[in-house]
């Protein structure tokens, strides 16, 4: 007799393979942990193969759960686009939609277009994520997420784009640094200083690095934050100076303490921003949609 296939229990042995702990896997899965062992034993027992290796502190996948998983992530990602799909037809710009924001985009953007997108759109139903470009476009991929915003350019592989709004860099200083007394800089005026940089892994880092790969900025090999608000204090304290995106230098951001923001001369350099998504995804109506209002109301 062929196994039977239960969508949940495939569910439940995805959240085992992205876990490694049957505990985070059963809340993620919104069950008891009881519940999801049993299942997932019982569903080796209809396949007749092992799929999880168990031992104390430590779960695994054997070679077939490996391979099991990989199909599973398929067959879940074309369910959801399914039951997307009939939700789409309904109501193309109604229900649940998976977007993810850069950790150096989210907290700056978000309080400019979360109200626009709400009374734009008010049957949908914003899930907000934050990642750093290579997961979000690996999850973006994989259909766990429906749109992600990001600096481009990217590797476009499955995925389509559109740019959204270009954002100018600004130079943050402590209070007290000789060049507060000028009302715009330039790249080569930082010649000497000490640049503080997100890690790696941030975009930003990057980007920073090539606005101040000709003016003789070095580097520090010290320290490397996890967030531009670790940079501001950083600065702050005068450890150094950092490039911000213009976003977050505005408003309260702006204002910090012990910290001068300064434009560059035009033309600043910028970085520009875009949405990305999965090709297939049947929630283009809507991805379009926050898209636009975004595009509207980021600057």
């Amino acid at each position: 007799m062929a196994a039977e296939l239960k969508l949940k229990d495939l569910r439940y042995l995805v959240a085992v393979a992205d876990q490694r702990h049957f505990g985070r896997a059963a809340a993620r899965c919104f069950v008891s942990q009881p519940t999801l062992s049993a299942q997932l034993k019982k569903l080796e027992q209809s396949l007749g193969v092992q799929l999880i290796e168990r031992a104390p502190n430590n779960v695994s996948l054997t070679e077939a759960g490996e391979q099991i998983v990989a199909r599973a992530r398929r067959i879940i990602e074309a369910s959801d686009e399914v039951v997307a799909l009939a939700a789409g037809a309904r109501d193309p710009l109604a229900g649940r939609l998976r977007l993810a924001l850069l950790p150096t985009i989210g907290p700056y953007l978000l309080p400019h277009v979360t109200r626009a997108i709400r009374r734009s759109l008010p049957r949908l139903e914003l899930r907000l994520y934050e990642y750093q470009t290579a997961p979000m476009l690996e999850k973006l991929r994989a259909g766990e997420l429906d749109l992600g915003i990001l600096a481009l350019p990217v590797e476009l592989a499955g995925l389509e784009a559109r740019a959204l709004y270009r954002e100018a860099f600004t130079v943050a200083l402590p209070e007290r640094h000789p060049l507060t007394a000028r009302a715009a800089l330039r790249a080569a005026d930082l010649k000497g200083e000490t640049l503080l940089l997100l890690e790696e892994g941030h975009c930003l880092r990057d980007q920073a690095l090539e606005v101040c790969a000709a003016a003789g900025v070095s580097q520090s090999e010290d320290f490397r934050a996890t967030s531009l608000e670790t940079l501001r204090q950083m600065v702050a304290a005068g450890a150094g100076v950092t490039l911000l995106p213009e976003l977050a230098s505005r408003g309260a951001y702006g204002n910090a303490r012990g910290v001068q923001v300064r434009p560059f001369v035009r033309p600043a350099p910028v970085r520009q921003i875009g949405a990305v998504w999965r090709k297939s995804n049947p929630r283009r109506a809507a991805i379009e949609a926050v898209a636009r209002v975004i595009a509207e109301h980021a600057q």
